[in-house]
């Protein structure tokens, strides 16, 4: 791989595209569906602006634009000549998370717009190509952060062709299904699979991202290059006692399940610190029937349990099933667990990594990812590649997550010289 930097453009036209990337994640901000907050999520009238919003831009740009099958945004620039060849898919996500930050993925579609600008051909007569053998495609996915239905990664799995039928009857929290947010949107459920690409229709995906941890910034580092986005699997979990009166139930006979789920939230931090590079969390816990003068009779609670590898996400779980049996036999309660989601680790392929460090310069730190993106899916048909931002105090999925412009401006510059990088070692 060749090694020098052929980015000749001024510093002011980067700092410009940084300005431009900073000031539109404000102007996507104010798409949503709750105001004084920005949430945004999937097959929403929300979901729609914001996808004529990056479709415009594309075009700014001479990209030819579509909305795939799944509401996906694409656009795309070819090399002259060859209308068919094979892309570099650049992008990440629109969607968001409740009352969100600006930048959770919004930030990496802007960015790789912002690139696709700084390498495009304009010939003389104002045609626009791309300088490559393959082509430049941004895609906008619609469905990274699963808000609405539960199930995350949804634009992105269609496009890998890993559609599941199973997920039409998922619903959201008003009852409609899959399937009907899809017709009210205008999209056809049965053209899902012409949303899926084929390996031989890319060259591979690269995607920036902030952080969402605080690691560059105790490094005071503003880039790193990605290993490997880590497996995770998540489960709903139920423990079951018996409901009784508050205050005429003593002690010993009381089967509190709120308290046995409390423990068991416990056992899992107690567990997964012990383990190197395993994250548990309970987010959600809920207790039944709900009075104040009631033993909780049964509570329910969520876990989201991530690793840089398999192997060993696998073993925490084991571990902290054992620790429930412990638990509950203890209190007389029992449990069951069902698991809704399951990935396994993705790690981002050699040359991608290569060229992604080539691109930041110097000695470029590499971070495994722990939290789940777009290039998840995508790593089923493609090689994938991931370019870390800075995320001040790792604030993420939260108003106060940030990103500085300064940071973004490298990001630009290095996510352009790794496919300029990508593109003279495909010559």
């Amino acid at each position: 791989m060749s090694t020098t930097t052929r980015l000749q453009v001024e510093p002011e036209r980067i700092s410009a595209a940084a300005r431009r990337v900073m000031g539109r994640c404000e102007e996507l901000a104010r798409v949503t569906a709750t105001p004084g907050s920005i949430t945004r999520v999937y097959l929403s009238p929300e979901h729609a602006r914001v996808n004529r919003l990056a479709a415009e831009w594309m075009r700014e740009l001479g990209m030819s634009t579509r909305q795939d099958a799944a509401g996906n945004q694409v656009g795309r620039l070819a090399p002259v000549g060859a209308p068919d060849a094979p892309a570099l898919m650049l992008g990440s996500h629109l969607d968001t998370v409740p009352d969100a930050g600006r930048f959770d993925g919004i930030v990496g579609v802007l960015m790789a717009l912002e690139v696709v600008r700084l390498l495009r051909r304009v010939d003389d007569e104002g045609t626009v190509s791309s300088p490559f053998p393959f082509a430049l495609e941004v895609i906008a996915f619609s469905d990274e952060e699963g808000t609405r239905f539960g199930k995350a990664l949804l634009g992105s799995s269609a496009v890998a062709g890993q559609w599941d039928e199973s997920w039409w009857n998922l619903t959201d929290a008003d009852g409609s299904t899959l399937r009907e947010a899809f017709r009210e949107f205008g999209l056809d459920p049965g053209r899902i699979g012409e949303a899926a690409r084929r390996p031989d229709q890319l060259v591979g995906y690269l995607e920036a991202h902030i952080e969402q941890g605080p690691e560059l910034d105790r490094a005071g580092l503003s880039l790193a290059a990605v290993s490997s986005i880590a497996s995770a699997r998540r489960f709903q979990l139920v423990v079951e006692g018996e409901a009784r009166h508050a205050g005429g139930t003593p002690y010993d006979m009381r089967r509190d399940a709120l308290l046995g789920a409390s423990e068991a939230a416990l056992a899992v931090e107690r567990i997964c610190r012990g383990e190197h590079h395993i994250i548990g969390t309970v987010g959600q816990l809920q207790a039944f029937p709900g009075a104040v003068n009631v033993v909780p009779g049964e509570a329910h609670f969520s876990l989201d349990l991530r690793g840089e590898f398999d192997e060993t996400r696998d073993h925490t779980w084991d571990a902290i099933s054992a620790e429930l049996d412990a638990i509950m036999g203890r209190r007389g309660l029992r449990w069951h667990a069902r698991e809704v989601h399951s990935a396994p680790a993705v790690f981002c392929e050699p040359l991608l990594q290569d060229v992604v460090r080539a691109g930041i310069g110097g000695d470029a730190p590499t971070l495994f990812s722990r939290a789940g993106h777009d290039a998840m899916s995508i790593g089923a048909i493609t090689g994938v590649g991931m370019l870390f931002l800075r995320n001040p105090q790792g604030i993420s999925h939260h108003p106060d997550e940030a990103v500085s412009a300064a940071d973004v401006a490298a990001g630009i510059r290095a996510l352009a010289e790794a496919v300029l990088h990508l593109g003279s070692d495909s010559r």
